[in-house]
């Protein structure tokens, strides 16, 4: 007999009053493991992505189909952040996909999951809110892992990691629309062989007046924890940034389903009403993971 290794990613929510608070919110069982996948033989479910919509929230997830062998994308829908009713696959091609970055933009609601074995970055838009997808356009040819958009300053920026299974480099990509047009841009690589902040993590957020982005840390293994990045400058020619603390803000945890690592944050700043309290709170999806050893004959 000889051992075997496996990765089991679970899905959790947690909350905080700021997002350094958030390590401290993370719940000792997850919100969504594979179990309540019921329309596919599912291995696990990670990377995910919320979006509000009448008063609604959407949870789109990458699920590991082990029949098919490849990622697709699913989705869950909860009036409260509580309760959560699995909906279904509402997302697959003949390659895997991944981390389904959802977002609005000019009254459309788009996904730009990671699509790498198709060799571009792809771009989908909504048909039927939420359970229906078409390809709207191949924003750049490559593979590139976990693509990340960010609208600054009437300018589209996207962030990518150029070397997907070795998770050390990050490129950066600039464009005046959408959809197109996209060049490299002049800073880019923004990191080279460096495991611990050049894989994007989840959703880039504004507070404070500037982009926060989220880095996977991969050292000493893929998704070990989650870093933070203040970007400082950003335009057609310029970046900086700098990392923020607590680093990592997200990492392994006492609890069994995120024992061995974290490596997805998408934080919301949410407004709680009057019976609430008041006031507002962020509110973050993540994903952890515990290896499983078993015994090979």
């Amino acid at each position: 007999m000889t051992p075997e290794t496996s990765e089991v990613w679970s899905i959790g929510v947690v909350t905080g009053g700021e997002l350094h608070d958030l390590a401290a919110g993370v719940p000792s069982r997850p919100l969504l493991t594979a179990a309540e996948v019921d329309d596919v033989d599912a291995g696990f479910v990670a990377d995910p992505f919320l979006l509000c919509r009448g008063g609604r929230w959407f949870l789109f997830f990458e699920v590991w189909n082990r029949t098919a062998d490849k990622g697709e994308i699913a989705l869950a829908e909860s009036p409260d952040l509580a309760t959560w009713t699995y909906r279904g696959i509402v997302l697959r091609e003949p390659w895997h996909l991944s981390y389904p970055h959802v977002f609005e933009h000019g009254g459309e609601v788009w996904m730009l999951p990671e699509t790498l074995e198709s060799g571009s970055i792809r771009l989908y838009r909504a048909v039927a809110f939420p359970a229906s997808w078409t390809l709207h356009a191949e924003l750049l040819p490559g593979a590139f892992a976990d693509p990340t958009p960010l609208l600054w300053h009437e300018r589209w920026y996207l962030f990518a990691c150029p070397r997907p299974y070795s998770h050390d480099a990050l490129s950066l990509f600039v464009a005046d629309r959408l959809d197109g047009g996209w060049r490299e841009h002049p800073s880019s690589p923004l990191h080279v062989a460096d495991p611990r902040r050049s894989r994007p993590a989840g959703r880039i957020v504004v507070t404070g007046g500037r982009p926060l982005r989220w880095a996977q840390d991969c050292h000493p293994r893929y998704g070990t924890a989650v870093r933070g990045f203040e970007i400082l400058a950003l335009d057609e020619g310029r970046y900086e940034e700098r990392e923020i603390l607590p680093s990592p803000l997200l990492g392994p945890g006492r609890a069994g389903w995120n024992r061995d690592g974290m490596h997805h944050l998408d934080a919301h700043r949410v407004e709680d009403g009057a019976r609430n309290g008041g006031g507002a709170r962020w509110v973050a999806a993540v994903d952890g993971v515990r290896v499983v050893t078993a015994e090979k004959p």
